[in-house]
């Protein structure tokens, strides 16, 4: 990877870490009770992305190599988050929440493949 790629990537990876803090501030606030649906969004929204962006990659649409990398690896890297997901399962786990934490561990299994297959058809059909 070359220094100007890395950079870009960097960038873009400052920018997914911003959107994901800032959409996960913004439904936390809205949500009552402590469940931690803001990561559940940010990675439900992350596996749509990523599954639009392999659609366009593998369709006719042309993207350069730093758009697939800045918007893959950099941006879509960072806004998507799986340790914290884990972290939020365990703390529900160590509250006695059990239900909530099968909830999350398991809604984030089904929901995640579902929406990147969903991104990845509207990718292809848009590509």
């Amino acid at each position: 990877m070359s220094p100007a790629l890395l950079a870009i990537v960097a960038a873009a990876g400052g920018l997914g870490a911003a959107a994901r803090h800032l959409l996960d501030a913004c439904i936390s606030r809205r949500v009552a009770g402590g469940r931690p649906w803001g990561t559940f969004a940010v990675n439900v929204t992350g596996s749509l992305a990523v599954g639009v962006l392999a659609g366009l990659a593998m369709s006719d649409a042309l993207l350069p190599e730093p758009v697939r990398a800045a918007a893959g690896i950099g941006f879509l890297g960072a806004y998507t988050t799986f340790s914290t997901w884990m972290v939020e399962t365990l703390r529900l786990i160590e509250g006695g929440a059990w239900r909530a934490a099968a909830v999350n561990a398991l809604g984030c299994l089904v929901a995640g493949p579902g929406a990147a297959l969903a991104g990845l058809a509207l990718g292809l059909s848009a590509g």
